[in-house]
């Protein structure tokens, strides 16, 4: 694929690399904490988890008026204000194939210059025709926002900051993923039996709970994955904002994996 530019401090390739994985460094999208260093600022002060995420959504609420979406006059005004961070990670939640789920995947296209690999079907170029389906499911999925990707970094941040409080002195969460057809993966090497380097999409679900990853495929993959490739995971939000079942949002590019199969 076409190398494509990014807003990170680490260029596209180290991001996407097994030795990232190994070994990962800071990941951070340009401008974001300085153009907001109140709201860092208070979430430092704040003692517990549900203050944080609370101060977190009051922020965004007030930030990109998505508390005024209701006093809109016109339908596309309510629209792109209700259309907030929350609905797009509850759209991916139901289907990451929705134009939600292109929408989360044109972010981290954008932000880290990772291509997406899969949306309805397998991706392979980006003059295609799955990239451009891709392509205008999110454009129609963000037409009608305020701001959309401006309010992941924000989430981005957010999480990151949550993450290392909640993990202290630990770089990567074991994390798993329930799949069926393994033949669809893009293998990259198959060092044993069981243990194999993947290409996976630029975002990809996860669980940390082991046994609900089995709900999810008759294969469960294992990875290490660097609390700087988490844009999102369960509890980070009160449960009050959005309900989840214990899934975390993964951003891609290469990993080494375990395959363990049932029975």
């Amino acid at each position: 694929m076409q190398a494509v530019m990014n807003l990170c401090n680490l260029p596209p390739w180290v991001i996407a690399s097994r030795h990232y994985n190994r070994n990962p460094q800071p990941l951070e999208i340009s401008g974001v904490r300085a153009a907001n260093t109140g709201l860092f600022e208070r979430l430092a002060h704040l003692e517990t988890a549900a203050e944080r995420g609370a101060q977190f959504h009051d922020y965004m609420d007030v930030r990109f008026q998505l508390h005024q979406w209701q006093q809109q006059s016109s339908t596309n005004s309510r629209k792109s204000l209700k259309n907030s961070y929350l609905r797009f990670l509850r759209g991916w939640m139901f289907d990451s194939n929705s134009r939600e789920g292109a929408v989360l995947k044109g972010w981290v296209e954008s932000r880290f210059g990772l291509h997406p690999t899969f949306h309805c079907q397998p991706i392979k170029d980006l003059d295609g025709e799955a990239y451009q389906r891709f392509a205008f499911d999110r454009m129609k999925g963000a037409e009608r926002t305020s701001a959309i990707f401006s309010q992941f970094d924000l989430l981005y941040a957010f999480v990151q900051d949550e993450l290392k409080k909640r993990n202290p002195g630990i770089p990567s969460l074991t994390l798993y993923r329930g799949i069926y057809d393994f033949s669809e993966q893009q293998i990259l090497e198959h060092t044993d039996r069981v243990h194999y380097l993947l290409r996976l999409n630029n975002l990809n679900s996860f669980t940390d709970d082991f046994e609900r990853a089995w709900e999810f495929g008759n294969r469960v993959m294992k990875a290490e994955v660097p609390l700087t490739k988490v844009l999102f995971g369960a509890g980070l939000l009160p449960k009050s904002l959005l309900n989840g079942e214990n899934e975390m949002l993964v951003i891609g590019g290469e990993f080494e994996v375990e395959v363990l199969t049932g029975g």
